[in-house]
């Protein structure tokens, strides 16, 4: 749910796609990479850096850790890395953000320890790591159990929690094992964080892996509610779907919750091309996100932005929407 010390700002604009504007700061190719974006955190930090700032100074009020990618093991395979330095890399990935939030602060003439804007852990899915695309697809769901899945992510979420996040995104996630497992993980930690639980969906009403983005929303709800986790909860949603797809997806779940309470929506989507893994690029024409947001703030929408090919421009009208938009008292 909303914290109180960000009650002023009732919907907050999340950054748009790391890496499609990553690749706007390198030479080298950031797409097809199999450590995607993450690879730079240690190859070139100063355009991380930029990169978080190019989104800063459009108008996001949420900034993501350049982590989605990141893992133990391919720091090891593609960088040579021990798993000390692959989790140092992790906890060097949180601080690039919040260097970034430093200098936005002191470039609007901010002062101290402002919580805005909040800098929150990127923690993908399971099948990002396989470098094979099986985030679109969760064609692995039943190859592991959930407490593989738990002891896989844990690394991750643990080095992005010392290192100092406001919270966690728990995003593009396939299919329900996952999110239940990610979701348990995070509720079940010391560190009493916030988080958001975000799907990847293949159509209106699908997760990636052809199960009820209904049924897999309600039941993560059902859980954070059973667990009295609630304050800390950010809200469920969609990221890297087609715009068009958002708003029966999140009509199907408010439909699912009939009576009961609602928890707060979180969107950002791609403008609606598709990944080729075969290729390593997105294929397709897209659309302007930003002419969605008004009906999906009508929707219950609390946390808006953007995902692949979503630029800071695209942030900027996403901000100049929200800004614009009247909520019913």
């Amino acid at each position: 749910m909303i914290a109180d010390e960000w009650a002023d700002k009732q919907i907050l604009v999340k950054c748009g796609g790391f890496s499609s504007q990553l690749a706007k700061n390198v030479t080298e190719e950031v797409d097809g990479d199999p450590l995607w974006g993450s690879r730079f955190d240690a190859t070139n930090p100063v355009a991380v850096v930029q990169t978080h700032l190019d989104f800063l100074r459009s108008g996001a009020d949420i900034i993501l850790t350049n982590t989605y990618q990141s893992s133990v093991e391919g720091f090891t395979k593609y960088l040579g890395l021990t798993q000390d330095e692959g989790i140092k890399l992790m906890q060097t990935s949180v601080a690039l953000a919040h260097e970034a939030k430093q200098q936005f602060l002191r470039e609007t003439g901010v002062e101290g320890s402002a919580t805005f804007p909040l800098v929150l852990g990127s923690i993908g899915p399971y099948g990002a790591c396989l470098h094979d695309g099986s985030e679109y697809s969760g064609n692995y769901a039943d190859q592991v159990t959930k407490e593989e899945l738990k002891e896989w992510h844990k690394t991750r979420i643990y080095s992005c929690l010392s290192a100092g996040v406001y919270g966690l995104a728990l995003e593009t996630l396939p299919c329900q094992l996952e999110a239940e497992a990610v979701t348990e993980l995070v509720i079940d930690v010391n560190v009493k964080t916030t988080f958001w639980v975000s799907f990847q969906c293949k159509d209106e009403s699908h997760l990636a892996s052809g199960e009820s983005f209904a049924t897999a929303g309600l039941a993560i709800w059902r859980l954070v509610k059973s667990r009295k986790v609630a304050d800390r909860f950010l809200g469920i949603g969609v990221n890297c779907v087609n715009p068009q797809f958002v708003t029966p997806l999140l009509t199907s779940l408010i439909g699912a919750l009939g009576e009961e309470d609602r928890p707060p929506l979180v969107v950002y989507s791609n403008r609606g091309e598709i990944y080729d893994a075969g290729l390593g690029e997105w294929t397709g024409t897209g659309e302007q996100v930003a002419k969605f947001v008004p009906e999906w703030l009508s929707l219950g929408v609390r946390i808006v932005g953007g995902c692949c090919r979503v630029y800071p421009a695209d942030v900027l009208e996403i901000r100049k929407c929200v800004d614009s938009y009247k909520l019913d008292p």
